[in-house]
């Protein structure tokens, strides 16, 4: 549990190129996806708060059924009435999948690099000093 809170300040502070390039994707995920959502959620109002039967009816709601259905967890809202709607909602949960299989990814790759950078240090640590050449040992 210590490595992994080690791991994970490192990643924040960006302590090693491994470790910033990381941070700096998991960054832009979130941004990103913030993005999304409001511009998601601005959209789902125009489509949606004049429709018959919706449960959309305000920018409050709005964000609320488009947070969760970019989090993938769905709502007790149901979904769109609207053409437009629909189609929106159809791309923001492409969008989510798309989003948890980077992270996915993300994740993994960092964590093969790191373990290949951990394993060279060990290996670096294990190996005596070779002496420089033209410097005599005395």
């Amino acid at each position: 549990m210590r490595a992994a809170a080690l791991e994970a300040r490192n990643i924040v502070r960006a302590e090693t190129p491994t470790h910033g390039r990381f941070r700096d994707t998991l960054v832009a995920i979130a941004v990103v996806t913030v993005g999304i959502d409001l511009i998601c959620s601005v959209l789902a109002f125009v489509f949606e708060h004049g429709a018959k039967q919706t449960e959309i009816k305000s920018f409050g709601g709005a964000i609320f059924w488009t947070s969760t259905q970019l989090l993938t967890v769905s709502s007790s809202i149901k979904n769109p009435i609207s053409t437009p709607g629909r189609v929106l909602d159809v791309a923001m949960e492409a969008y989510a999948i798309t989003v948890v299989a980077s992270l996915a990814g993300s994740i993994g790759a960092f964590m093969i690099k790191r373990g290949r950078e951990l394993e060279q240090a060990a290996e670096n640590a294990e190996r005596p000093a070779r002496p420089r050449r033209g410097v005599e040992r005395g």
